[in-house]
């Protein structure tokens, strides 16, 4: 039986979904297709020709998940939508290569320039996130998308036009894919599951607990050799040479387990099965265990039978059971469960199809290939990736311990609060979902920072008075921004009046009563009369003059809400803190306020719970120093430092020396090759001055300074890195010039005699002479024709010949070298600044081994930092891995995957693991541990399935030497007289239903009504069939 899926859609070239693919994992390995395109102008649809074109290119790891990717068709779907959009544009008649310049086509190259006049004043068109884009610094220019096939000469002549308009930054230069005339030959996909569930009343064990007689023994038995087994009849063979009865069983016993009848199995012979399947496996070679699994758990129900006859070692069971013991403690582990872990991510089988799997392939590759090539190996290597470099959550807090803080409560101390438990052990007790726990702590914590004179400030002390009388555990603070002018009249001024008012009652009662008097205070805009209303209502006697007056005794602290509030760095008026996290413009709409912060404290619940359970927070610890030691707390929220983009830069060591001075040579080097002569090549300042090659010191921090130093903003920018570097001595700091206008001699003087000190001084006095020359006095004399030399520092330390020497024959090219990496590499407008802090690039900013220790924290430190988040990574290793842990190790001296599968061989979960353990030993380097986590005295069969899983490591060739052939489920062999139903187990994204049957089955009737052909469209419909030695195709589709 043979089982197959087809999507709706026609099979693209190879070329083009190599395209999509590389397309996709561009930023991950740090290149595109263009080069392809760019050397090549003939057909490139075959497959191995792509092969040993890329091979160029990537590594061997890269290779194979590029073959796997081909394999299991994962950017096919991007393929097809350039097609469907292509065909809704829609194409010139006739045109097997167009362009759309803003809703205009044309297939004429001498068009486009036409086209491109007038194209801004037509409407943008919507780039996708798969479109490939050639790179570019600008991005604000005419759009201009390619519809055509790669390789063709149509597509080769539109390339060179528009890459050589894109490299001017005339346009924006987009490539999609689209095929003329599509292929009719149907494309078939893999990475789905096929199933074969045995009827319910078709397969079970025979109770044989109950002690029968003799006679009943012996009319079963003779009831048994009445059958026939594989042609022979045992009744009468007993009867013609009883002499050989005990041998006849025994031959009889043995076609039984050979055949592929599935014979009932006894209940006793069910309770070790799942251990002599392990034992079965731990007997086989490495190389073919893996394989030996694939097949007991695929198929099982003809299987089980011989592993009935496997003994058990006694060493096995032991150390499983040890094993099961130590996973239960660490993991939670039940015997008889499963979990894949892959670099200690967790792969949910359940959850994670083939395609997501390359996904994370593909991530964990591109860590281990770059820390490999920085000499990072083996066991090591583990080690790094483990780093949790990543914060748990992308959440800021403000560290919110500040004096300028008004607490109208606080729940450890107010007496309204004193029935309350205090412990933190009742967070732990278990409550009705959505309920608030009422604890004596101050564990949820608001703080409200507002003008009083803006309209909707009155919307917000509402809302923290509702709060506040329903006895919400909650403690609410205010920081008022008020003016700081030295004298200012409370009679004038709506926010000083109500300032001094609070101070007054306050003083008069306490803080609380003061919070409920503003509160009433009417109006939607305070103003000062409101102010003294309320004043002179609830305190008749108060000399309202006096306590607005300009020298009120009730003004302390007037000017501290607002300098706090300048330090915290937060946006526009009002703010709020939940914790110290900020909400963003959505939640501080005050008609959903009320929700967000009765979900924040749910949610925060949550986390105080964890840190009780794992003894972080007992009840001699506070809660708010608690809460302000987290990793995430900050003093200030700096919108450019936190809130950017994160983007690093990728090093990697080079085999070949360069010249960072020889420019002709470094234009043609790719990014990473480009970095990696950077890095080598930086020279670096310390505290103590110019960094010495020898100097036994690691510095944690490095720090690039990008500018055009010859502006007085990159000048005041080196300024201001020279003073922090004065304060700290864990950092060193490189210098990168990036000129804003064409470079000559006149206009790169300060550039060259700043990069002319770092190749020539190597002592403290290199920081001074770097600070005259960031001085716009010393500018102004350079440009009036003075020399540099007269600026060298007058001491013995500097040594000026070797300067002046080296100023006079710099030359230009280590300026351009700079320019092109700023601009190519770091994408960085001519004379834009930046600075790059162990490897990652922070644009827009105005201010701010031995050796090769410091340079291999830095690069570590980007690349890892540099990834997306992951989950956590759990270390999932065995106690002892001598008898029930099958081991497959790596290649030497090359990266590799560390996968732990645990697993019980008979189990569903088995028999896909298998299959994709089999895949992954084949598309990558592993270190593999299978972990087989028995399960012992079982009671019910475990499997009642045969199961294929459909998943190639590559694409492969047909008898006819076509790409690429059917990747098919086969079911060989299978019993011929119980009854299947046929279950497909796809992706969550696929819709499958049956069209096409070679037979047709009646349900009620199991046999063949005949050989004929029935095509349909079967949605949702369950399949009976009888499996005959005929072979029975279904072919599936999604839609």
């Amino acid at each position: 039986m043979c089982v197959s899926a087809v999507p709706p859609m026609e099979e693209q070239p190879l070329g083009q979904g190599w395209c999509a693919m590389l397309g996709m994992v561009t930023a991950l390995f740090g290149f595109g297709c263009w080069w392809f395109f760019s050397s090549t102008d003939s057909e490139h649809s075959y497959y191995n020709l792509i092969l040993k074109k890329a091979g160029q290119f990537l590594s061997n790891l890269q290779i194979n998940l590029l073959k796997f990717a081909l394999s299991i068709r994962a950017y096919s779907p991007t393929v097809q939508m350039f097609q469907q959009i292509a065909a809704d544009e829609p194409p010139p008649e006739g045109c097997s290569a167009f362009v759309v310049i803003h809703e205009k086509h044309t297939c004429k190259t001498n068009e486009i320039k036409k086209l491109l006049k007038k194209a801004t004043k037509r409407p943008r068109p919507y780039l996708f996130k798969g479109d490939h884009k050639f790179p570019a610094l600008k991005e604000d220019g005419p759009v201009v998308v390619l519809y055509a096939e790669m390789g063709t000469k149509d597509f080769v002549k539109f390339h060179k036009i528009l890459s050589e308009k894109a490299q001017r930054e005339e346009i924006v230069y987009v490539l999609r894919h689209y095929v003329q005339k599509p292929s009719s030959r149907k494309m078939y996909l893999s990475g789905y599951g096929v199933e074969l569930a045995i009827k319910s009343t078709e397969y079970k064990a025979v109770d044989d607990t109950q002690v029968k007689g003799t006679n009943e023994t012996k009319e079963e038995e003779d009831d048994d050799d009445e059958s026939d087994v594989q042609g022979f009849l045992f009744g009468k063979l007993k009867q013609m040479h009883p002499d050989l009865k005990n041998n006849l069983k025994e031959f009889k016993k043995h076609l039984i387990e050979t055949t592929n009848n599935m014979e009932p199995l006894k209940v006793w012979e069910l309770q070790d099965l799942s251990f002599q399947a392990g034992a079965r496996i731990m007997s086989t070679p490495v190389y073919d265990a893996l394989k030996v699994m694939k097949d007991i758990a695929q198929n099982f129900p003809i299987k089980a039978r011989s592993l009935t006859r496997v003994p058990v070692d006694k060493k096995m069971r032991n150390e499983i059971e040890e094993n099961q013991k130590h996973f239960h403690e660490v993991l939670g582990i039940q015997p008889g469960e499963a979990r894949l872990f892959l670099n200690g991510l967790h792969i949910d089988l359940d959850f994670h199809d083939p395609f997501s799997i390359l996904e994370t392939l593909k991530l964990e590759g591109k860590l281990m290939h770059g820390l490999h090539e920085l000499g990072i190996k083996e066991e090591i290597l583990s080690k790094f990736m483990r780093l949790r470099i990543h914060p748990t959550d992308d959440s800021y807090a403000l560290d919110i311990r500040h004096s300028s803080i008004i607490w109208i409560n606080n729940i450890e101390q107010d007496p309204s609060y004193s029935t309350w438990p205090a412990s933190y052990q009742e967070l732990l007790k278990p409550t009705f979902p959505g309920v608030i726990q009422q604890i004596r702590r101050n564990l949820f914590n608001l703080v409200l920072f507002v003008d009083p004179v803006q309209e909707d400030t009155g919307d917000y002390m509402k809302l923290a008075e509702l709060f506040y009388h329903h006895n919400v555990p909650l403690r609410i603070g205010f920081v008022f921004i008020l003016s700081t002018k030295e004298e200012i009249d409370g009679n004038e001024d709506a926010g000083i009046a109500l300032w001094r008012t609070f101070n007054y009652i306050a003083e008069e009662s306490d803080i609380s009563q003061a919070f409920t008097s503003i509160i009433n205070v009417n109006g939607n805009v305070l103003t000062v009369n409101h102010v003294k209303d309320v004043l002179r209502s609830e305190y008749p006697h108060a000399d309202v003059q006096s306590i607005l007056d300009v020298r009120s005794e009730y003004d302390e602290g007037r000017k501290a809400g607002a300098t706090f509030y300048k330090k915290t760095g937060l946006g526009p008026l009002p703010q709020a803190l939940f914790n110290g996290v900020p909400f963003n413009r959505e939640e501080m709409d005050a008609a959903e306020l009320e929700t967000v912060i009765l979900q924040r404290i749910i949610d925060a619940t949550g986390f105080f719970q964890r840190a009780v359970f794992m003894g972080l927070l007992n009840d001699h610890i506070n809660a708010m120093d608690f809460l302000m030691d987290q990793h995430n707390v900050v003093s200030r929220i700096n919108p450019t430092i936190l809130g950017a983009e994160r983007r690093y830069i990728h090093f990697r060591s080079t085999t070949v020396p360069f010249d960072v001075e020889d420019f002709s040579t470094f234009s043609f080097l790719d990014s990473q090759d480009k970095s990696a002569v950077i890095s080598d090549n930086m020279k670096y300042l310390t505290k103590k001055g110019i960094l010495i090659f020898y100097e036994d010191v690691l510095y944690a921090v490095t720090i690039w300074i990008i500018a055009d130093f010859d502006k007085p903003a990159g000048r005041q920018l080196l300024s201001n890195a020279l003073k922090h570097l004065k304060t700290s001595s864990h950092i060193r700091v490189g210098i990168l010039n990036n000129p804003s206008s064409k470079i000559n001699e006149d206009n790169t003087a300060i550039a060259r005699g700043i990069l002319t000190a770092f190749l020539t001084q190597n002592n403290s006095n290199l920081k001074s002479f770097l600070s005259k020359l960031s001085k716009e006095e010393t500018a102004k004399s350079l440009a009036a024709g003075t020399k540099i030399a007269k600026f060298l520092i007058p001491v013995s330390g500097m040594d000026d010949d070797t300067f002046e020497k080296k100023y006079n024959t710099l030359g230009l090219d280590l300026i351009k070298t700079h320019q092109m990496f700023c601009q190519e590499v770091l994408k960085l407008l001519p004379g834009q600044m930046a600075v790059m802090s162990n490897g990652r690039v922070r644009k827009k900013l105005s201010h701010l081994s031995i050796f090769f220790g410091s340079d291999l924290i830095m690069k570590i430190d980007a690349l890892l930092s540099s990834l997306p988040k992951t989950e956590n990574r759990q270390d999932a290793g065995l106690l002892k891995e001598q008898h029930s842990v099958v081991k497959v190790d790596p290649q030497q001296n090359e990266p590799f995957y560390d996968v732990i599968a645990i697993v019980d061989p008979l189990t569903r979960e088995a028999q896909k693991m298998a299959h994709l353990l089999i895949v992954l030993k084949d598309i990558i380097n592993v270190k593999l541990r299978l972990f087989l986590n028995c399960r012992s005295k079982l009671s019910e069969v475990p499997l009642k399935s045969f199961y294929r899983f459909v998943l190639e490591p590559e694409l492969t060739y047909g008898i006819n030497k076509h790409l690429p052939s059917e990747p098919v489920a086969k079911f060989l062999e299978l019993p011929e007289s119980p009854l299947l139903t046929l279950n497909m187990i796809t992706p969550e994204s696929w819709l499958v239903e049956a069209v096409k049957s070679s037979l047709i089955i009646c349900k009620h009737n199991t046999t063949c009504v005949g050989p004929s052909t029935s095509k349909g469209k079967w949605k949702y419909c369950e399949i009976f069939c009888v499996c005959f030695p005929e072979i029975f195709s279904v072919v599936i589709v999604y839609l």
